[in-house]
C-alpha cells in the first residue's frame, strides 16, 4: 500500500502534534499551497484559533500586488511578521512551531524566521 504525497506529509505531522499537545503550549501552524501560505496560532488545548494570517487576505494581496504572488519567500516572511503581531496582540508570546510535515526550508523557514524576528518565541 503506497501513501499519497499528502498522506505522507500528514503522517510526518502527526508525531509533532502529539508532542506539542503534551507540552500544552499554543502552536503556530503553517500550511502552504502553490499559490498561498497560511499561518495560525492555536490555543494550548487545541480548541481555539487565537490568531491567523494568510496571503489570501485582501489587504495582504494588495501589498503583494495582484494574484499569484503569495507563493514565494517574500510573501511568507510578510505573513510571519503579521502572525507574530496578531499573536502578541492576543497576549501570546511563546508558541511551538508546527510545520505540518513540510520541510523546514524555503517558505516555511522564511515564515518562521520572520515570526521570530517580530518577537514570537519558539
Amino acid at each position: 500500500m503506497s501513501l499519497t504525497k499528502k498522506e505522507q506529509r500528514l503522517r510526518r505531522a502527526r508525531q509533532t502534534r502529539v508532542r506539542i499537545a503534551q507540552q500544552g503550549v499554543a502552536r503556530l501552524t503553517v500550511n502552504r499551497t502553490n499559490l498561498h501560505i497560511y499561518a495560525s496560532v492555536i490555543s494550548g488545548d487545541g480548541g481555539k484559533v487565537i490568531a491567523s494570517a494568510s496571503t489570501a487576505e485582501a489587504d495582504v494581496r494588495k501589498s503583494l500586488g495582484g494574484s499569484g504572488k503569495g507563493g514565494n519567500t517574500a510573501a511568507a516572511s510578510i505573513i510571519g511578521k503579521r502572525i507574530a503581531e496578531k499573536a502578541k496582540a492576543a497576549g501570546v508570546e511563546k508558541v511551538a512551531f508546527d510545520r505540518s510535515g513540510f520541510a523546514f526550508h524555503g517558505r516555511v523557514k522564511a515564515l518562521a524566521e520572520a515570526a521570530r524576528e517580530a518577537g514570537l518565541q519558539f
